[in-house]
Protein backbone atom coordinates (compact mmCIF):
# COMPACT_ATOMS: atom_id res chain seq x y z
CA UNK A 1 0.00 0.00 0.00
CA UNK A 2 1.32 3.45 -0.90
CA UNK A 3 2.09 5.79 2.01
CA UNK A 4 -0.27 8.47 0.61
CA UNK A 5 -3.18 5.99 0.44
CA UNK A 6 -2.40 4.83 3.95
CA UNK A 7 -2.50 8.42 5.19
CA UNK A 8 -5.87 8.99 3.53
CA UNK A 9 -7.37 5.85 5.08
CA UNK A 10 -6.07 6.85 8.50
CA UNK A 11 -7.60 10.29 8.17
CA UNK A 12 -10.92 8.85 7.07
CA UNK A 13 -10.96 6.56 10.11
CA UNK A 14 -10.17 9.50 12.37
CA UNK A 15 -13.03 11.41 10.77
CA UNK A 16 -15.50 8.61 11.43
CA UNK A 17 -14.42 8.44 15.07
CA UNK A 18 -14.78 12.20 15.46
CA UNK A 19 -17.95 12.61 13.43
CA UNK A 20 -20.25 12.84 16.44
CA UNK A 21 -17.88 15.04 18.44
CA UNK A 22 -17.93 18.13 16.21
CA UNK A 23 -21.08 20.15 15.75
CA UNK A 24 -22.19 21.38 12.34
CA UNK A 25 -21.40 24.97 11.40
CA UNK A 26 -22.84 27.14 8.68
CA UNK A 27 -21.72 26.35 5.16
CA UNK A 28 -20.43 29.35 3.25
CA UNK A 29 -20.09 28.33 -0.42
CA UNK A 30 -18.63 25.69 -2.74
CA UNK A 31 -16.52 27.79 -5.11
CA UNK A 32 -15.72 31.46 -5.54
CA UNK A 33 -14.32 33.81 -8.16
CA UNK A 34 -11.18 35.80 -7.54
CA UNK A 35 -10.41 39.37 -8.53
CA UNK A 36 -10.27 40.34 -12.20
CA UNK A 37 -6.72 40.57 -13.58
CA UNK A 38 -5.89 42.27 -16.88
CA UNK A 39 -3.86 40.07 -19.25
CA UNK A 40 -1.55 43.01 -19.90
CA UNK A 41 -0.09 45.00 -22.79
CA UNK A 42 1.49 42.02 -24.58
CA UNK A 43 -1.98 40.64 -25.37
CA UNK A 44 -4.19 43.70 -25.12
CA UNK A 45 -3.89 46.70 -27.42
CA UNK A 46 -5.40 50.16 -27.52
CA UNK A 47 -7.83 48.79 -30.10
CA UNK A 48 -10.90 46.64 -29.29
CA UNK A 49 -9.79 43.13 -28.33
CA UNK A 50 -12.15 40.18 -27.91
CA UNK A 51 -15.13 42.33 -28.88
CA UNK A 52 -16.86 39.13 -29.88
CA UNK A 53 -15.01 36.72 -27.62
CA UNK A 54 -12.23 34.16 -27.46
CA UNK A 55 -11.26 30.65 -26.43
CA UNK A 56 -8.55 28.92 -24.39
CA UNK A 57 -7.12 25.62 -25.66
CA UNK A 58 -7.52 22.45 -23.61
CA UNK A 59 -3.81 22.41 -22.72
CA UNK A 60 -3.94 26.08 -21.66
CA UNK A 61 -1.13 27.02 -24.04
CA UNK A 62 -3.07 28.87 -26.77
CA UNK A 63 -5.56 31.71 -26.38
CA UNK A 64 -7.61 32.63 -29.46
CA UNK A 65 -9.46 35.95 -29.70
CA UNK A 66 -10.59 38.58 -32.17
CA UNK A 67 -9.08 42.05 -32.43
CA UNK A 68 -9.33 45.23 -34.46
CA UNK A 69 -5.63 46.03 -34.05
CA UNK A 70 -3.56 46.93 -37.12
CA UNK A 71 -2.06 44.11 -39.17
CA UNK A 72 -5.33 42.35 -39.94
CA UNK A 73 -7.39 41.72 -43.05
CA UNK A 74 -10.79 43.14 -42.04
CA UNK A 75 -12.74 44.93 -39.35
CA UNK A 76 -12.17 42.15 -36.80
CA UNK A 77 -9.59 39.40 -37.28
CA UNK A 78 -8.79 36.17 -35.46
CA UNK A 79 -5.52 36.13 -33.52
CA UNK A 80 -3.76 33.67 -31.22
CA UNK A 81 -1.25 34.07 -28.39
CA UNK A 82 0.76 31.11 -27.10
CA UNK A 83 3.04 30.16 -24.21
CA UNK A 84 5.41 27.25 -23.57
CA UNK A 85 3.86 26.22 -20.24
CA UNK A 86 0.94 27.43 -18.16
CA UNK A 87 3.49 29.08 -15.84
CA UNK A 88 5.06 31.13 -18.64
CA UNK A 89 3.86 34.55 -19.82
CA UNK A 90 1.82 34.85 -22.99
CA UNK A 91 3.70 35.70 -26.17
CA UNK A 92 2.83 38.40 -28.72
CA UNK A 93 -0.43 37.64 -30.58
CA UNK A 94 -0.19 36.29 -34.14
CA UNK A 95 -2.81 36.87 -36.83
CA UNK A 96 -4.28 33.60 -38.16
CA UNK A 97 -3.68 34.85 -41.68
CA UNK A 98 -5.56 35.55 -44.88
CA UNK A 99 -6.73 31.99 -45.37
CA UNK A 100 -8.89 32.19 -42.22
CA UNK A 101 -9.54 35.91 -41.91
CA UNK A 102 -11.57 37.78 -44.49
CA UNK A 103 -11.98 41.41 -45.48
CA UNK A 104 -15.16 41.39 -43.37
CA UNK A 105 -15.41 40.90 -39.61
CA UNK A 106 -14.36 37.54 -38.17
CA UNK A 107 -14.78 36.93 -34.46
CA UNK A 108 -15.48 34.83 -31.40
CA UNK A 109 -13.24 31.79 -32.02
CA UNK A 110 -13.88 28.53 -30.16
CA UNK A 111 -11.12 25.93 -30.31
CA UNK A 112 -11.96 22.21 -30.08
CA UNK A 113 -10.43 20.06 -27.33
CA UNK A 114 -8.09 18.35 -29.79
CA UNK A 115 -7.05 21.71 -31.24
CA UNK A 116 -7.91 20.70 -34.82
CA UNK A 117 -11.19 22.59 -35.29
CA UNK A 118 -11.82 26.29 -34.83
CA UNK A 119 -15.39 27.57 -34.87
CA UNK A 120 -16.12 31.29 -35.27
CA UNK A 121 -18.63 33.79 -36.63
CA UNK A 122 -18.01 35.80 -39.77
CA UNK A 123 -19.69 38.33 -42.02
CA UNK A 124 -17.71 37.16 -45.03
CA UNK A 125 -19.49 36.44 -48.34
CA UNK A 126 -21.07 33.01 -48.75
CA UNK A 127 -23.26 33.02 -45.64
CA UNK A 128 -27.02 33.32 -45.30
CA UNK A 129 -27.33 36.72 -43.66
CA UNK A 130 -26.96 38.62 -40.45
CA UNK A 131 -26.04 42.28 -40.33
CA UNK A 132 -24.38 42.29 -36.90
CA UNK A 133 -22.20 39.20 -36.64
CA UNK A 134 -23.04 37.09 -39.64
CA UNK A 135 -22.95 33.29 -39.66
CA UNK A 136 -21.18 30.34 -38.05
CA UNK A 137 -18.09 29.01 -39.81
CA UNK A 138 -15.34 26.48 -39.09
CA UNK A 139 -11.74 25.97 -40.13
CA UNK A 140 -9.69 22.80 -39.59
CA UNK A 141 -6.12 21.59 -39.64
CA UNK A 142 -4.67 18.07 -39.77
CA UNK A 143 -2.14 18.47 -36.94
CA UNK A 144 -1.37 21.08 -34.27
CA UNK A 145 1.59 22.27 -36.32
CA UNK A 146 -0.30 22.39 -39.64
CA UNK A 147 -1.73 25.62 -41.08
CA UNK A 148 -5.45 26.31 -40.81
CA UNK A 149 -7.49 25.46 -43.90
CA UNK A 150 -10.05 27.49 -45.78
CA UNK A 151 -13.12 28.17 -43.59
CA UNK A 152 -16.32 26.22 -44.26
CA UNK A 153 -19.81 27.66 -43.80
CA UNK A 154 -21.76 25.50 -41.32
CA UNK A 155 -24.87 25.46 -43.46
CA UNK A 156 -28.55 26.36 -43.26
CA UNK A 157 -29.36 24.03 -40.35
CA UNK A 158 -27.28 26.21 -37.99
CA UNK A 159 -27.40 29.53 -39.83
CA UNK A 160 -30.38 31.74 -40.61
CA UNK A 161 -30.96 35.15 -42.15
CA UNK A 162 -30.65 36.51 -38.63
CA UNK A 163 -27.34 36.75 -36.80
CA UNK A 164 -25.86 33.44 -35.60
CA UNK A 165 -22.75 34.12 -33.57
CA UNK A 166 -20.45 33.38 -30.61
CA UNK A 167 -20.04 29.59 -30.90
CA UNK A 168 -18.71 27.39 -28.09
CA UNK A 169 -17.85 23.77 -28.88
CA UNK A 170 -18.09 21.14 -26.13
CA UNK A 171 -15.04 19.08 -25.13
CA UNK A 172 -16.42 15.95 -26.80
CA UNK A 173 -17.20 17.89 -29.98
CA UNK A 174 -20.82 16.75 -29.97
CA UNK A 175 -22.57 19.91 -28.77
CA UNK A 176 -22.30 23.39 -30.24
CA UNK A 177 -23.67 26.31 -28.23
CA UNK A 178 -24.14 29.70 -29.88
CA UNK A 179 -26.05 32.97 -29.73
CA UNK A 180 -28.69 33.77 -32.31
CA UNK A 181 -31.01 36.61 -33.20
CA UNK A 182 -33.54 34.24 -34.79
CA UNK A 183 -37.16 34.43 -33.54
CA UNK A 184 -37.73 32.84 -30.14
CA UNK A 185 -40.54 32.29 -27.66
CA UNK A 186 -38.32 33.20 -24.69
CA UNK A 187 -37.99 36.87 -25.62
CA UNK A 188 -34.88 39.04 -25.82
CA UNK A 189 -32.83 40.24 -28.77
CA UNK A 190 -30.50 37.25 -28.51
CA UNK A 191 -30.95 33.73 -27.21
CA UNK A 192 -28.61 30.79 -26.62
CA UNK A 193 -29.18 27.76 -28.82
CA UNK A 194 -27.58 24.32 -28.91
CA UNK A 195 -27.08 21.87 -31.75
CA UNK A 196 -25.93 18.29 -31.21
CA UNK A 197 -24.68 15.37 -33.25
CA UNK A 198 -24.17 11.70 -32.26
CA UNK A 199 -20.63 11.56 -33.74
CA UNK A 200 -18.23 13.98 -35.36
CA UNK A 201 -18.83 12.32 -38.72
CA UNK A 202 -22.56 13.16 -38.71
CA UNK A 203 -24.02 16.57 -39.54
CA UNK A 204 -25.24 18.95 -36.86
CA UNK A 205 -28.88 18.60 -35.84
CA UNK A 206 -31.58 21.25 -35.67
CA UNK A 207 -30.69 23.80 -32.94
CA UNK A 208 -32.75 23.87 -29.75
CA UNK A 209 -33.31 27.00 -27.67
CA UNK A 210 -31.97 26.49 -24.13
CA UNK A 211 -35.01 28.31 -22.78
CA UNK A 212 -33.14 30.95 -20.78
CA UNK A 213 -35.50 33.91 -20.65
CA UNK A 214 -33.83 37.21 -21.47
CA UNK A 215 -31.25 38.51 -23.92
CA UNK A 216 -28.17 36.26 -23.88
CA UNK A 217 -25.24 35.39 -26.12
CA UNK A 218 -21.51 34.49 -25.83
CA UNK A 219 -22.01 31.02 -24.29
CA UNK A 220 -18.87 29.30 -22.92
CA UNK A 221 -19.25 25.66 -21.93
CA UNK A 222 -16.95 24.06 -19.33
CA UNK A 223 -14.91 20.98 -20.20
CA UNK A 224 -17.21 18.68 -18.23
CA UNK A 225 -20.32 20.24 -19.79
CA UNK A 226 -21.85 21.14 -16.43
CA UNK A 227 -21.30 24.91 -16.34
CA UNK A 228 -22.36 27.33 -19.02
CA UNK A 229 -21.16 30.93 -18.77
CA UNK A 230 -22.85 33.53 -20.95
CA UNK A 231 -23.50 37.23 -21.40
CA UNK A 232 -26.82 38.79 -20.43
CA UNK A 233 -27.81 42.36 -21.17
CA UNK A 234 -27.90 44.93 -23.92
CA UNK A 235 -25.18 44.34 -26.56
CA UNK A 236 -25.83 47.66 -28.32
CA UNK A 237 -23.34 50.36 -29.34
CA UNK A 238 -22.77 51.21 -25.67
CA UNK A 239 -23.16 47.69 -24.21
CA UNK A 240 -24.23 47.07 -20.63
CA UNK A 241 -23.77 43.37 -20.01
CA UNK A 242 -22.79 41.00 -17.19
CA UNK A 243 -21.46 37.47 -17.09
CA UNK A 244 -23.89 34.87 -15.78
CA UNK A 245 -23.61 31.13 -15.20
CA UNK A 246 -26.08 28.26 -15.26
CA UNK A 247 -25.27 24.76 -14.03
CA UNK A 248 -26.55 21.21 -14.31
CA UNK A 249 -25.82 18.08 -12.29
CA UNK A 250 -25.03 16.04 -15.40
CA UNK A 251 -25.11 16.61 -19.16
CA UNK A 252 -28.53 14.94 -19.32
CA UNK A 253 -30.09 17.24 -16.70
CA UNK A 254 -31.83 20.58 -17.12
CA UNK A 255 -29.97 23.83 -16.66
CA UNK A 256 -30.46 25.64 -13.35
CA UNK A 257 -31.74 29.17 -12.88
CA UNK A 258 -28.83 31.45 -13.98
CA UNK A 259 -26.98 33.60 -11.47
CA UNK A 260 -24.91 36.76 -11.95
CA UNK A 261 -21.21 36.30 -11.12
CA UNK A 262 -21.28 39.47 -9.05
CA UNK A 263 -18.90 42.39 -8.56
CA UNK A 264 -15.72 40.34 -8.17
CA UNK A 265 -15.94 39.60 -11.92
CA UNK A 266 -18.55 41.95 -13.37
CA UNK A 267 -18.18 45.71 -13.66
CA UNK A 268 -20.65 48.55 -14.33
CA UNK A 269 -19.84 48.67 -18.08
CA UNK A 270 -19.76 45.51 -20.24
CA UNK A 271 -18.31 42.09 -19.46
CA UNK A 272 -18.60 38.87 -21.47
CA UNK A 273 -16.94 35.43 -21.13
CA UNK A 274 -14.33 34.26 -23.61
CA UNK A 275 -13.41 30.85 -22.22
CA UNK A 276 -12.73 28.67 -19.20
CA UNK A 277 -9.61 26.59 -18.61
CA UNK A 278 -10.01 22.82 -18.96
CA UNK A 279 -9.45 22.26 -15.24
CA UNK A 280 -12.00 24.93 -14.38
CA UNK A 281 -9.55 27.08 -12.42
CA UNK A 282 -9.56 30.23 -14.59
CA UNK A 283 -12.34 32.15 -16.31
CA UNK A 284 -11.19 34.30 -19.23
CA UNK A 285 -13.38 37.21 -20.22
CA UNK A 286 -13.46 40.55 -21.99
CA UNK A 287 -14.42 43.86 -20.43
CA UNK A 288 -14.76 47.57 -21.13
CA UNK A 289 -14.01 48.45 -17.49
CA UNK A 290 -11.49 51.14 -16.55
CA UNK A 291 -7.92 50.08 -15.89
CA UNK A 292 -7.37 48.31 -19.18
CA UNK A 293 -5.03 48.97 -22.08
CA UNK A 294 -7.73 49.85 -24.63
CA UNK A 295 -11.46 50.10 -25.11
CA UNK A 296 -12.00 46.34 -24.74
CA UNK A 297 -9.45 44.11 -23.03
CA UNK A 298 -8.98 40.47 -22.12
CA UNK A 299 -9.05 39.69 -18.39
CA UNK A 300 -9.02 36.60 -16.22
CA UNK A 301 -10.37 35.60 -12.81
CA UNK A 302 -9.44 32.56 -10.75
CA UNK A 303 -12.04 30.03 -9.63
CA UNK A 304 -11.30 28.50 -6.23
CA UNK A 305 -13.09 25.71 -4.39
CA UNK A 306 -14.13 26.39 -0.81
CA UNK A 307 -12.33 23.73 1.21
CA UNK A 308 -12.77 25.48 4.55
CA UNK A 309 -16.31 24.13 4.89
CA UNK A 310 -17.06 25.67 8.29
CA UNK A 311 -15.34 29.01 7.63
CA UNK A 312 -12.99 28.90 10.63
CA UNK A 313 -9.92 29.92 8.61
CA UNK A 314 -8.08 26.58 8.49
CA UNK A 315 -8.57 23.25 6.72
CA UNK A 316 -8.56 20.65 9.49
CA UNK A 317 -10.35 17.69 11.02
CA UNK A 318 -13.70 19.47 11.27
CA UNK A 319 -13.73 19.99 7.49
CA UNK A 320 -12.74 16.37 6.90
CA UNK A 321 -15.53 15.19 9.20
CA UNK A 322 -18.05 17.26 7.24
CA UNK A 323 -16.87 15.71 3.99
CA UNK A 324 -17.19 12.19 5.41
CA UNK A 325 -20.66 12.95 6.74
CA UNK A 326 -21.77 13.67 3.18
CA UNK A 327 -19.82 10.83 1.51
CA UNK A 328 -21.72 9.42 -1.44
CA UNK A 329 -24.23 12.30 -1.54
CA UNK A 330 -24.55 15.26 -3.92
CA UNK A 331 -23.92 17.86 -1.19
CA UNK A 332 -22.50 20.78 -3.18
CA UNK A 333 -20.54 22.22 -0.24
CA UNK A 334 -18.29 19.14 -0.10
CA UNK A 335 -18.39 18.30 -3.80
CA UNK A 336 -15.18 20.10 -4.82
CA UNK A 337 -13.45 17.71 -7.22
CA UNK A 338 -12.22 16.77 -9.70
CA UNK A 339 -13.59 19.98 -11.24
CA UNK A 340 -13.77 22.81 -8.73
CA UNK A 341 -17.58 22.61 -8.73
CA UNK A 342 -17.49 18.85 -8.20
CA UNK A 343 -18.77 15.85 -10.07
CA UNK A 344 -22.25 15.46 -8.60
CA UNK A 345 -21.17 13.11 -5.81
CA UNK A 346 -18.89 13.41 -2.76
CA UNK A 347 -16.14 10.83 -3.20
CA UNK A 348 -12.38 10.24 -3.32
CA UNK A 349 -11.89 13.08 -5.83
CA UNK A 350 -13.19 15.54 -3.23
CA UNK A 351 -10.96 14.04 -0.53
CA UNK A 352 -8.00 14.54 -2.88
CA UNK A 353 -8.79 18.26 -3.24
CA UNK A 354 -9.32 18.68 0.50
CA UNK A 355 -6.01 17.04 1.40
CA UNK A 356 -4.08 19.39 -0.89
CA UNK A 357 -5.03 22.19 1.52
CA UNK A 358 -4.66 20.19 4.74
CA UNK A 359 -3.71 22.33 7.78
CA UNK A 360 -3.38 25.41 5.59
CA UNK A 361 -4.71 28.81 6.57
CA UNK A 362 -7.58 29.84 4.32
CA UNK A 363 -8.16 33.56 3.93
CA UNK A 364 -11.58 34.81 2.79
CA UNK A 365 -11.72 35.69 -0.88
CA UNK A 366 -13.19 39.06 0.09
CA UNK A 367 -10.07 39.93 2.11
CA UNK A 368 -7.91 42.31 0.07
CA UNK A 369 -5.22 43.12 2.69
CA UNK A 370 -4.18 41.54 5.97
CA UNK A 371 -1.27 42.73 8.09
CA UNK A 372 -0.84 40.37 11.04
CA UNK A 373 2.08 42.48 12.35
CA UNK A 374 3.69 39.36 13.80
CA UNK A 375 7.21 40.10 12.50
CA UNK A 376 10.15 40.10 14.89
CA UNK A 377 12.54 42.31 12.91
CA UNK A 378 12.97 44.35 9.75
CA UNK A 379 11.08 47.26 8.22
CA UNK A 380 8.47 45.34 6.21
CA UNK A 381 5.03 44.36 7.48
CA UNK A 382 3.94 41.46 5.30
CA UNK A 383 0.49 41.42 3.75
CA UNK A 384 -0.80 37.85 4.16
CA UNK A 385 -3.01 38.30 1.11
CA UNK A 386 0.24 38.83 -0.74
CA UNK A 387 -0.04 42.08 -2.69
CA UNK A 388 0.32 45.03 -0.29
CA UNK A 389 3.37 44.64 1.93
CA UNK A 390 3.83 47.75 4.09
CA UNK A 391 6.95 49.67 5.13
CA UNK A 392 7.76 50.93 8.63
CA UNK A 393 8.59 54.63 9.01
CA UNK A 394 10.36 56.07 12.06
CA UNK A 395 11.28 53.59 14.77
CA UNK A 396 8.28 51.35 15.47
CA UNK A 397 9.17 48.39 17.69
CA UNK A 398 8.07 44.84 16.98
CA UNK A 399 6.45 43.13 19.97
CA UNK A 400 6.57 39.41 19.00
CA UNK A 401 4.59 38.29 22.05
CA UNK A 402 2.82 41.52 22.92
CA UNK A 403 -0.18 41.43 20.58
CA UNK A 404 -3.75 40.40 21.07
CA UNK A 405 -3.18 37.81 18.33
CA UNK A 406 0.49 36.85 18.30
CA UNK A 407 2.74 39.85 17.87
CA UNK A 408 1.99 43.55 17.47
CA UNK A 409 3.65 46.82 16.52
CA UNK A 410 4.48 49.50 19.10
CA UNK A 411 4.27 53.11 17.85
CA UNK A 412 5.61 56.12 19.75
CA UNK A 413 2.95 58.72 18.92
CA UNK A 414 5.57 61.12 17.56
CA UNK A 415 6.65 60.07 14.08
CA UNK A 416 6.16 56.29 13.85
CA UNK A 417 3.78 54.83 11.26
CA UNK A 418 3.49 52.21 8.51
CA UNK A 419 2.91 53.07 4.84
CA UNK A 420 1.42 51.09 1.98
CA UNK A 421 0.79 51.54 -1.70
CA UNK A 422 -2.80 51.96 -2.92
CA UNK A 423 -5.11 49.23 -1.57
CA UNK A 424 -8.69 50.41 -1.85
CA UNK A 425 -10.80 53.31 -3.13
CA UNK A 426 -13.62 53.81 -0.59
CA UNK A 427 -16.02 54.93 -3.31
CA UNK A 428 -15.82 51.64 -5.23
CA UNK A 429 -18.37 49.66 -3.25
CA UNK A 430 -18.78 47.60 -0.11
CA UNK A 431 -15.87 47.25 2.25
CA UNK A 432 -14.86 46.63 5.86
CA UNK A 433 -11.83 47.54 7.99
CA UNK A 434 -10.89 45.78 11.25
CA UNK A 435 -7.98 46.12 13.69
CA UNK A 436 -6.88 45.48 17.27
CA UNK A 437 -5.50 48.49 19.16
CA UNK A 438 -4.23 49.34 22.63
CA UNK A 439 -3.29 52.74 24.02
CA UNK A 440 -3.69 55.82 21.91
CA UNK A 441 -5.06 59.23 22.81
CA UNK A 442 -7.90 61.47 21.58
CA UNK A 443 -7.27 62.70 18.04
CA UNK A 444 -4.83 59.93 17.17
CA UNK A 445 -5.40 57.83 14.06
CA UNK A 446 -5.32 54.06 13.58
CA UNK A 447 -5.70 53.93 9.79
CA UNK A 448 -5.92 56.67 7.14
CA UNK A 449 -5.58 57.20 3.42
CA UNK A 450 -3.16 59.58 1.76
CA UNK A 451 -5.13 62.44 0.16
CA UNK A 452 -8.25 60.81 1.53
CA UNK A 453 -9.88 60.37 4.93
CA UNK A 454 -9.03 59.06 8.38
CA UNK A 455 -10.68 55.64 8.22
CA UNK A 456 -10.42 54.74 11.94
CA UNK A 457 -9.38 57.06 14.75
CA UNK A 458 -9.97 58.07 18.36
CA UNK A 459 -12.29 61.07 18.55
CA UNK A 460 -10.57 64.34 19.38
CA UNK A 461 -12.81 65.15 22.34
CA UNK A 462 -13.27 61.87 24.21
CA UNK A 463 -11.35 59.11 22.39
CA UNK A 464 -14.53 57.51 21.07
CA UNK A 465 -14.10 55.43 17.91
CA UNK A 466 -14.64 57.69 14.88
CA UNK A 467 -14.48 57.50 11.10
CA UNK A 468 -14.14 60.44 8.72
CA UNK A 469 -15.12 58.35 5.69
CA UNK A 470 -18.18 60.19 4.42
CA UNK A 471 -20.18 61.32 1.42
CA UNK A 472 -19.43 64.57 -0.37
CA UNK A 473 -21.37 67.80 0.10
CA UNK A 474 -23.25 69.12 3.08
CA UNK A 475 -24.65 65.71 4.02
CA UNK A 476 -21.17 64.31 4.60
CA UNK A 477 -19.94 64.30 8.17
CA UNK A 478 -17.81 62.19 10.48
CA UNK A 479 -19.46 59.27 12.29
CA UNK A 480 -18.61 59.34 16.00
CA UNK A 481 -19.26 56.94 18.85
CA UNK A 482 -19.04 57.34 22.60
CA UNK A 483 -17.17 54.04 22.92
CA UNK A 484 -13.73 55.14 24.12
CA UNK A 485 -10.81 53.12 22.83
CA UNK A 486 -8.02 55.02 24.63
CA UNK A 487 -8.24 53.38 28.09
CA UNK A 488 -5.01 51.38 27.59
CA UNK A 489 -6.92 48.11 27.14
CA UNK A 490 -7.06 45.99 24.00
CA UNK A 491 -10.03 46.85 21.77
CA UNK A 492 -11.19 45.36 18.49
CA UNK A 493 -12.35 48.21 16.23
CA UNK A 494 -14.13 48.07 12.91
CA UNK A 495 -15.83 50.07 10.16
CA UNK A 496 -18.33 48.58 7.67
CA UNK A 497 -19.81 50.23 4.59
CA UNK A 498 -22.72 48.35 2.98
CA UNK A 499 -23.39 50.82 0.19
CA UNK A 500 -25.89 52.84 2.21
CA UNK A 501 -24.93 52.60 5.87
CA UNK A 502 -21.77 53.32 7.84
CA UNK A 503 -21.38 51.19 10.97
CA UNK A 504 -18.71 51.33 13.68
CA UNK A 505 -17.93 48.36 15.92
CA UNK A 506 -15.98 48.11 19.18
CA UNK A 507 -15.27 44.67 20.64
CA UNK A 508 -17.87 43.08 18.40
CA UNK A 509 -20.69 45.45 19.34
CA UNK A 510 -22.26 48.07 17.09
CA UNK A 511 -21.51 51.50 18.60
CA UNK A 512 -22.61 53.93 15.86
CA UNK A 513 -24.51 53.79 12.57
CA UNK A 514 -25.92 56.19 10.00
CA UNK A 515 -26.85 56.51 6.33
CA UNK A 516 -24.81 58.23 3.62
CA UNK A 517 -25.31 58.69 -0.10
CA UNK A 518 -21.82 57.36 -0.82
CA UNK A 519 -18.20 57.74 0.19
CA UNK A 520 -15.64 60.16 -1.19
CA UNK A 521 -13.04 58.29 -3.21
CA UNK A 522 -9.25 58.36 -3.06
CA UNK A 523 -6.46 56.61 -4.92
CA UNK A 524 -3.84 57.19 -2.20
CA UNK A 525 -1.89 54.68 -0.19
CA UNK A 526 -2.53 54.01 3.50
CA UNK A 527 -1.00 55.07 6.79
CA UNK A 528 -1.21 52.66 9.72
CA UNK A 529 -0.80 54.68 12.90
CA UNK A 530 -0.94 58.20 11.44
CA UNK A 531 -3.43 60.72 10.11
CA UNK A 532 -4.01 61.33 6.44
CA UNK A 533 -1.78 64.44 6.46
CA UNK A 534 0.64 63.02 9.09
CA UNK A 535 0.38 66.15 11.23
CA UNK A 536 1.66 66.13 14.82
CA UNK A 537 -0.94 64.78 17.21
CA UNK A 538 -2.32 62.30 14.69
CA UNK A 539 0.34 59.60 15.29
CA UNK A 540 -0.80 56.59 17.34
CA UNK A 541 0.90 56.07 20.69
CA UNK A 542 0.42 52.43 21.53
CA UNK A 543 0.00 49.01 19.94
CA UNK A 544 -1.66 48.06 16.66
CA UNK A 545 -2.32 44.44 15.70
CA UNK A 546 -4.08 42.34 13.05
CA UNK A 547 -5.27 44.94 10.51
CA UNK A 548 -7.71 43.57 7.92
CA UNK A 549 -9.45 45.10 4.88
CA UNK A 550 -12.26 43.37 2.98
CA UNK A 551 -14.13 44.31 -0.18
CA UNK A 552 -17.34 43.13 1.44
CA UNK A 553 -19.69 44.39 4.14
CA UNK A 554 -19.08 42.00 7.03
CA UNK A 555 -22.11 41.19 9.14
CA UNK A 556 -22.22 41.80 12.89
CA UNK A 557 -22.29 38.02 13.37
CA UNK A 558 -19.14 37.55 11.30
CA UNK A 559 -17.28 40.26 13.19
CA UNK A 560 -18.34 38.75 16.51
CA UNK A 561 -17.22 35.31 15.33
CA UNK A 562 -13.71 36.65 14.67
CA UNK A 563 -13.41 37.47 18.37
CA UNK A 564 -14.28 33.97 19.60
Amino acid sequence: MKRQDSLRISLVLVAFVAVHMISDEEAIADYVFGKAVNLGPVINSRYPDAWWGGSISADGLSLYFDSQRPGGYGGDDLWVTTRATVSDPWGPPVNLGGTVNSSASDGCPSISADGLELYFNSMCPGGSGGSHGGDLWMTTRTTLSSPWGKPVWLGPILNTQDDDVTPSISADGLSLFFGSGRPSTTGGIWNIWMSTRPTKQIAWGTPVNLGIAGSEFNPCISADGRLLFFTRGDPGPAPLTDIWVTTRTSTSDKWSEPIDLGPSVNSPPADWPTGISADGSILYFASTRPGGIGADDLWQASITPIVDFNGDGVVDISDLVKLIEHWGTNETLCDIGPMLWGSGVVDAADLEVLMRSWQQEVLPVSMIAYWKLDEVEGVVAVDSVGISDAVLVGDPIWQPTGGELGGALQLDGVDDCVTTEFVRDPSEGLFSVLAWVKGGAPGQVILSQVNGANWLMAGASDGGLTTELKSSGRSGKALKSVASITDNAWHHVGFVWDGSNRTLYVDGAEVAKDTQTGLVGSAGGLYLGAGRTIVPGSFWSGLIDDVRIYDAALSAEKIAALLE
